[in-house]
């Protein structure tokens, strides 16, 4: 009784049963032949590996830039001066212009409703110094909600408060990679630091919040209140470096944006024939832009390392297209007693997606392998998705069939005479 004389469930029984035969005949013949088929796996579990640490990087990659992003705050704007332009006409870049006015971040505060927060923004280098210690650091000026505008909690102590921007008191807080470099162990909250020469007290020792997107330690800071930082540090006429700023929520981000720019251009007489003087973005262009980078750089790696699986699936086939030369006798002895050409296309292409699979298996173990390996010796964030696991191994099976499709065709298209009589 055929295949074709039974119910639907029988002929489902009946198709497994001749799948499950054909499995055990293809892993016999790769057997016969270990070194052979372990080497012509080689390209399939090098390419999966590849392919998995490949991916496992870029991912982790971009969860890394969104976790920096995230370290920015949330709905947060940022005003920075535009670029200016030297009397020879080289463009000087974002930041060179002195444009921005601490005026400018009390009309925002005070005239745009869904703004809930706003730091007018100076910045320097500057070397402090602790005892007989010294470190060259970033100094920053700043209102107390520049912390807020940050989600940036204290370790220890406290910020600065509205009183002391109003005073210009010399307190400064204080990152945690400054704080090692100049108190080692110690606390430096109640602690006194010179900079540049002035003496400023610590009253807060920030938590960390690791590197930033453009890759700076966010860490190496101190912040001291704007009006200290103007008065005692960087001189009363210096501009600001830009300007920072909380929008009540992500849906107002946009309006804001708008009511910021019509408002700079009001308060800086800006016309429409005339470029803007400054630049305006949101937590959400930066966070685009950086995550537009990482997932290009995963295509890349993935692209690159999928090469190796098309070489593995191109030695498949050169394989394949051996074994069938060698097995033409066996191949017409089974037409002989009655196998037909499709038996023998499925036989030869099971062996290929035997073949391919289990390159594909032990590829993604060896590639987890090498990603929890880069992870922890070069510090390399790595992010390894069920996804990629899965796509990995389903396209090495792909590879497998594809590749070996034309010497299963070949194989299933000899004529059972001439197989008979090869020798």
């Amino acid at each position: 009784m055929g295949g074709k004389d039974l119910d639907p469930a029988s002929r489902l029984g009946f198709a497994a049963m001749i799948l499950f035969a054909t499995g055990k005949i293809a892993l016999r013949a790769l057997g016969r032949n270990k070194l052979r088929s372990v080497l012509t796996a080689l390209g399939i579990i090098i390419g999966v590996a590849a392919v998995i640490s490949m991916i496992g990087i870029g991912n982790g990659a971009k969860a890394q830039v969104a976790a920096q992003v995230a370290s920015l705050g949330q709905n947060v704007i940022m005003v920075y001066p535009a670029s200016s332009s030297s009397s020879s006409g080289v463009k000087l870049g974002y930041g060179s212009s002195v444009t921005l006015t601490i005026e400018d971040a009390e009309a925002i505060e005070g005239e745009i409703p869904d703004v809930i927060a706003v730091s007018p923004e100076l910045y320097s280098y500057a070397q402090v110094i602790a005892g007989n210690q010294n470190w060259k650091t970033k100094l920053y000026g700043e209102s107390p909600s520049y912390f807020e505008i940050r989600q940036w909690p204290f370790a220890e102590g406290e910020s600065f408060s509205d009183a002391d921007v109003r005073s210009a008191n010399q307190v400064a807080v204080i990152g945690q990679t400054t704080a090692e470099q100049l108190f080692a162990e110690e606390s430096p909250v109640g602690q006194t630091v010179r900079i540049q020469g002035v003496p400023f007290t610590v009253v807060g020792l920030l938590e960390s919040k690791g590197f930033s997107v453009k890759g700076h330690d966010q860490d190496d800071t101190i912040i001291v209140p704007y009006t200290a930082a103007l008065k005692r540090l960087m001189g009363k006429n210096t501009s600001l470096y830009g300007i920072n700023l909380e929008a009540s929520d992500a849906s107002a981000l946009e309006e804001v944006e708008k009511q910021v720019a019509n408002l700079l251009h009001q308060r800086h007489r800006i016309t429409s024939s005339r470029e803007d003087d400054f630049v305006v973005r949101d937590q959400q262009e930066i966070a685009e832009t950086a995550t537009a980078t990482a997932r290009t750089m995963t295509v890349l790696l993935g692209a690159i390392a999928s090469v190796s699986l098309m070489v593995g699936g191109i030695g498949i086939m050169n394989i394949m297209l051996v074994s069938v030369t060698e097995r033409t006798h066996e191949i017409g002895i089974r037409m002989a007693i009655g196998a037909r050409g499709k038996d023998i296309l499925r036989q030869f292409l099971v062996e290929a997606f035997a073949l391919a699979s289990l390159g594909g298996m032990i590829g993604i173990v060896l590639g987890i392998g090498v990603s929890k390996i880069l992870a922890q010796a070069a510090r390399w964030p790595t992010l390894i998705s069920v996804n990629a696991v899965v796509v990995a191994f389903l396209f090495s099976a792909a590879v497998g069939i594809f590749f070996g499709f034309y010497p299963a065709r070949k194989a299933s298209r000899l004529d059972p005479i001439d197989a008979l009589r090869y020798e």
